[in-house]
């Protein structure tokens, strides 16, 4: 069994930790690029998400509307254990609306309810609420009560009601964590180990993929709305 617990302020240490490891453990699952970990690419990406999951955490407020907010699913048999995570945005000028950003559950807990128990408590705070996944994730969230809006590249854009909201989400600019140091020191080091040939059909594969998922998503909606 677990137990729900909301934040608005940033969470302790201990339990920032492991999100931000389930975040490195699951990338393939909660990543709009989809990577497997046999793309050199997927080092690189893991650190770019948890450090843009790092910097949502980081900035949580509760003085703050447009903070960040943070629904953990916790062990009963082990209160300091998480099992689950969901990370939203609520909307600077709608209170019922807000983005789902990232969502995970580990793997060893899975179909026992953790992930619609949190996306529950969630609406049940903020009712408009949307999110986009890749075309694979959509049954998942359909049968969570989202609904199929559009396409967006290699997403599918979903919503608990029939258009998406319009209140400003206050995101994350991915942009300066891929010009960071960081992020060039980890591809200089993917370029020593894997050799420039190996790095540019990483990159092309990762395209390549990005082109798959995007006819996927469109082809996804027309069935779902026509």
């Amino acid at each position: 069994m677990f137990t729900l617990v909301h934040l608005d302020t940033p969470p302790p240490e201990s339990l920032k930790s492991q999100v931000l490891q389930m975040v490195v453990d699951y990338l393939g699952d909660i990543s709009p690029v989809s990577l497997t970990p046999s793309n050199p690419l997927y080092q690189l990406y893991q650190y770019v998400v948890g450090y843009e999951v790092h910097l949502y955490l980081q900035a949580m407020d509760g003085a703050l509307d447009s903070g960040a907010q943070l629904v953990l699913a916790l062990d009963d048999l082990d209160p300091a254990r998480v099992l689950g995570f969901a990370l939203y945005l609520p909307a600077q000028d709608d209170p019922e609306a807000c983005t789902l950003a990232y969502t995970a559950v580990q793997a060893s807990h899975r179909r026992r309810g953790i992930a619609r128990a949190m996306l529950q408590h969630m609406v049940t705070r903020r009712p408009h609420a949307d999110l986009a996944c890749v075309p694979g994730k959509v049954p998942t969230f359909e049968a969570m009560g989202f609904q199929v809006l559009a396409a967006h590249g290699p997403q599918v854009l979903m919503s608990t009601r029939n258009q998406r909201a319009d209140g400003l989400v206050a995101v994350q600019d991915l942009a300066p964590i891929f010009q960071s140091k960081e992020v060039r020191q980890i591809h200089a080091y993917l370029v020593k180990q894997h050799g420039q040939t190996a790095m540019r059909e990483a990159e092309r594969q990762r395209d390549r993929q990005l082109d798959q998922l995007a006819e996927r998503a469109r082809a996804l909606v027309r069935e779902r709305l026509t």
